[in-house]
C-alpha cells in the first residue's frame, strides 16, 4: 500500500491565511508586520527564493524591503547594514540570505542581527532559548514540519524519532523540537555505523543530510512517518528510471527534458513509497511550508516587540 502524502503545500496556505487574518487584525492599532530581506551577490537560487518570500509578504499584507549588495560586499558593509535594520522600529525581521559569499563572516552576521528580529532563529540567544524549551523564533524548516505533522495528527509524544543530519538550519532544532514533544529523539548523521538499522527503529524519520535519493526503503521501518528535507536535482535519464516509480517516470522525464533537471529529496521515493504510512512529496512537502513559517515569525516578532 502506497503511503499517504503530507500535503505541505496545503499546510503552508492554511498557516499563511491564519498570518494575513492577524494581520489585518494589527491594522487598527497601527502595526504592520515589516520584513527586511537581503541579498548578496548573484545567486539565481537564492535571488529565486527572496524574491518569492517578498512576493509572500505583499499578498499577507506584510510590509516588505529587499536589499541586494554586490558580490564583493564586505563583512563590515554588511554588518552595517543588518545595524540599520536593526534600528528601524518599522522592520520586525531580518532576513540574511544564505549562503554569503567567501569573504563575509556568516557567523559575525548572523549574531550581528537583533535576537528580536532573528526571524531565522540562527542567533545564538533564540537556539539557546530553543534549547531550553522557551519561548523564541525557531528555525523556519524544523517548526514548519512540526506544524505539519501537528496537521495531520501525527503522535510525537512517545514516540522514536529518527533525525537524519545535524545541521544548525535543520537537523538540531528539529531535534530540539521534537525533544520538547516527548519524542524519543537520535541524531544520525554522516558517521554514524550502520545508518540504516538506527533509522528502520524510527516512527518518525526527519530526511535532512543533503544527498540524493539516500534513504531508501531498506533504511524505514514499515509504516514510519517519512519527512523529506532534501532539495537535490536530478539530471540524467538513468536517475529518474532509479528513484522514481513508474507512474511517476513520464512526469518527472518531461520536466528534465525542459529545464535540465528534476527535483528530488534526501529519500527515494520508488522504494519508500511502498513501506512508509506518510510521505512529504519534493517538491510541494516541506519547502512551501519554510516560507509559511518566515511569515509567521515575522508576526510573532512584530508582536513579541510590541508586547
Amino acid at each position: 500500500m502506497a503511503a499517504q502524502l503530507l500535503d505541505g503545500a496545503a499546510v503552508a496556505e492554511e498557516i499563511k491565511k491564519r498570518v494575513a487574518a492577524r494581520v489585518k487584525e494589527l491594522e487598527p492599532r497601527g502595526v504592520r508586520p515589516g520584513l527586511a530581506a537581503v541579498i548578496v551577490g548573484d545567486d539565481p537560487a537564492s535571488k529565486v527564493y527572496v524574491g518569492s518570500k517578498v512576493k509572500t509578504c505583499q499578498a499577507l499584507g506584510l510590509y516588505s524591503e529587499k536589499y541586494e549588495l554586490p558580490a564583493l560586499t564586505t563583512t563590515e558593509e554588511l554588518s552595517a547594514l543588518v545595524e540599520h535594520l536593526n534600528r528601524r522600529d518599522d522592520i520586525d525581521g531580518i532576513l540574511v540570505q544564505l549562503p554569503l559569499p567567501k569573504q563575509i563572516e556568516t557567523r559575525r552576521i548572523l549574531e550581528a542581527v537583533s535576537p528580536a528580529k532573528d526571524v531565522d532563529g540562527f542567533h545564538a540567544v533564540n537556539v539557546a532559548r530553543l534549547v531550553r524549551g522557551e519561548e523564541s523564533l525557531v528555525p523556519c524548516t524544523p517548526a514548519g514540519i512540526m506544524e505539519l505533522l501537528d496537521h495531520y495528527r501525527i503522535p510525537i509524544e512517545g514516540s522514536r524519532a529518527v533525525v537524519v543530519g545535524r545541521s544548525d538550519i535543520v537537523g538540531k532544532p528539529m531535534s530540539m523540537l521534537l525533544l520538547h514533544r516527548n519524542a524519543t529523539v537520535t541524531i544520525c548523521h554522516s558517521r554514524t555505523r550502520d545508518l540504516p538499522e538506527v533509522t528502520r527503529q524510527a516512527d518518525i524519520l526527519i530526511a535532512a543530510i543533503g544527498r540524493a535519493a539516500m534513504i531508501t526503503g531498506d533504511f524505514i521501518r514499515e509504516g514510519a512517518v517519512v519527512v523529506d528535507v532534501g532539495m537535490n536535482n536530478v539530471t540524467t535519464t538513468d536517475e529518474v528510471n532509479r528513484v522514481f516509480a513508474d507512474p511517476e517516470i513520464p512526469k518527472r522525464m518531461e520536466i528534465l527534458a525542459k529545464r535540465g533537471y528534476t527535483l528530488v529529496g534526501d529519500v527515494e521515493p520508488r522504494t519508500v513509497a511502498g513501506r512508509a504510512s506518510w510521505l512529504t512529496p519534493v517538491p510541494g512537502g516541506v519547502g512551501p511550508l519554510t516560507i509559511a513559517m518566515l511569515m509567521k515569525n515575522t508576526l510573532r516578532a512584530a508582536e513579541m516587540r510590541r508586547s
